[in-house]
């Protein structure tokens, strides 16, 4: 098992660890805003935007993943901040088009679209949900 393997099956438990986490707890006492509820989302999403930038930097290790134009193909340094960049803007689902994943970091690219909509709308129906004592 090579050092990319290990660095990505971390990154994914990185991530299923903090995805997992936010859903743990399940005790709010009031309807509306809570604060404490708004913070923990805040952080799940930061680590997992954290975890999927080591994930690309883990897939860069074996090629390019990142250009900026799919008929160009000019590869992207795949330094920290453009990681953690590119995660960012893929987790808020903004999608500037700057720059665009190719290979195997598009699958990862989608999944993590995919928590970065689930994770806030979970948020929206836990702020809603008052638990019955």
């Amino acid at each position: 098992m090579g050092v990319n393997s290990i660095l990505l099956t971390i990154a994914l438990l990185f991530v299923g660890l903090n995805v997992f986490t936010f859903f743990r707890r399940q005790t709010y006492r009031q309807t509306g805003f809570d604060m404490r509820l708004f913070s923990h989302l805040f952080v799940s999403l930061l680590g997992v935007m954290i975890g999927f930038a080591l994930i690309y930097y883990a897939l860069s290790r074996d090629g390019v993943i990142l250009v900026t134009s799919l008929e160009m193909m000019n590869a992207v340094d795949p330094n920290w901040r453009n990681l953690l960049y590119f995660s960012g803007v893929t987790l808020l689902s903004i999608g500037f088009g700057d720059l665009l994943p190719i290979g195997p970091a598009r699958l990862f690219a989608l999944l993590e679209a995919a928590i970065g909509i689930l994770l806030p709308t979970a948020f929206f129906v836990k702020s809603i949900y008052k638990k019955e004592d």
